[in-house]
């Protein structure tokens, strides 16, 4: 089956690998984009994973001001200088910014979840789950499912980006990542919101 070069080239983008495998991985899964992308990443192809590991220390401080009201600052961060003052990071990082004005997350990721914060929740949810009355054997799996969905809602990463809600924000990052080679990492973030009570 022949396969698109529009596709080749953006299988390429997203995972970093070289036009022949992109090509061969989309031949192999008969030309559906999201089944060649999937076995790249199980076969662990995508560079932008592996670039995960390397270390990230520079980067940006970037802000947004949304009609004097809301007010955001990030740290994203990228292994070199050079990249830090790249159009295609620093309009990443103020996307990230406009994002979390809109938004709200609460935290980055799941991984800053405080366990205390899960518990939490996780309490509440199984206290609500017996209520109902699901059975016992099914109530971990049913409370991890809700645990899942709240904490989307409320990790940075997880949540669908706003100017495409098609992918989540943590695969807009990696799209970077396979742009720019190089790792690149939401670090931290804070929004205040005018009259908010702390």
């Amino acid at each position: 089956m022949a396969v698109s070069i529009e596709d080749v080239k953006r299988l390429k983008d997203l995972t970093g690998v070289g036009l022949t495998d992109a090509k061969a991985a989309l031949e192999e899964a008969k030309g559906d984009f999201d089944t060649a992308l999937e076995a790249m990443r199980k076969k662990g192809m995508t560079k932008a994973e592996k670039r995960g590991e390397r270390e990230a220390r520079q980067g940006v401080i970037g802000n947004y001001n949304h009609d004097n009201r809301i007010g955001v600052i990030v740290e994203v961060n990228c292994e070199t200088d050079f990249v830090a003052r790249n159009e295609i990071f620093t309009n990443l990082v103020k996307d990230l910014a406009m994002h979390i004005a809109a938004s709200n997350p609460e935290f980055v990721s799941s991984d800053a979840v405080p366990a205390d914060a899960r518990d939490k929740v996780a309490k509440e949810f199984a206290d609500k789950v017996k209520a109902e009355g699901k059975p016992e054997n099914m109530v971990d799996q049913i409370v991890e499912g809700m645990l899942k969905k709240h904490f989307a809602e409320k990790c940075l990463m997880d949540q669908p980006f706003i100017k495409n809600p098609d992918q989540t924000v943590g695969d807009y990052v990696k799209e970077h990542n396979a742009k720019l080679g190089e790792n690149i990492v939401v670090r931290r973030f804070a929004r205040l919101q005018l009259g908010e009570v702390a």
